[in-house]
C-alpha cells in the first residue's frame, strides 16, 4: 500500500463523489442518450428494459434497484421485470424490444462475435439506424453506470 493511501486495502471509495466532475460528465452524456433514445423512438420502458438486462448481466445490485423503479414509473409490468432475464423464452416483449434487448446484450459483452451477428441483423429487421445507435448508447452508458456502482460498492436501502 502506498504511503498516500487512506484506509484500508479494502475499504471502497464511492468513486462519483471522489471525482465528481467525471461523474458529472457521465450524467450529463445519460441525459444526452436519454434524448437521443426519446428522438429516435424509442419507448422509456425499452430504455429501462436495456438499462435493467445490461445491469443484470454485470450484477449490478444498485443499478437494479434503481432502475426497476424507474421501468415502473415508466408503466413495466412486475411480470415482465420478473422474467425479462428469461426474456428470449417468453412471449411477452415485441420485435423492438427483442431486438433492443440483443443488442444490449451483444454491446455488454462484445467478444461474443456469434451473438453480436445475430443482434444485429435482428436489429437491422425492426430498428432504425437512430434507434439501433441510440440503443448502443444506452447500453454503453448504463454499463459504464454499472460500473461505477459496482466498484464503488453503492449499498442499496431497505425502501421504506
Amino acid at each position: 500500500m502506498s504511503s498516500h493511501a487512506t484506509g484500508t486495502a479494502t475499504q471502497r471509495i464511492f468513486i462519483d463523489k471522489q471525482s465528481p466532475k467525471a461523474y458529472h460528465a457521465l450524467v450529463q452524456t445519460s441525459e444526452a442518450v436519454r434524448a437521443t433514445a426519446a428522438d429516435a423512438g424509442l419507448d422509456r420502458t425499452v430504455v429501462e428494459l436495456i438499462n435493467l438486462r445490461v445491469s443484470q448481466i454485470n450484477g449490478c445490485a444498485y443499478c437494479l434497484n434503481v432502475h426497476t423503479r424507474a421501468a415502473l414509473r415508466a408503466g413495466e409490468t412486475a411480470q415482465r421485470l420478473g422474467v425479462l432475464a428469461a426474456w428470449r423464452d417468453t412471449e411477452l416483449f415485441t420485435l423492438v424490444e427483442r431486438a433492443a434487448l440483443a443488442l444490449a446484450e451483444a454491446t455488454t459483452e462484445p467478444t461474443d462475435a456469434a451473438a453480436q451477428g445475430t443482434a444485429w441483423a435482428g436489429a437491422r429487421d425492426v430498428l432504425t439506424d437512430d434507434q439501433i445507435s441510440a440503443v448502443i448508447w444506452v447500453a454503453i452508458t448504463i454499463n459504464a453506470f454499472n460500473r461505477v456502482s459496482i466498484m464503488s460498492k453503492h449499498p442499496v436501502r431497505t425502501e421504506r
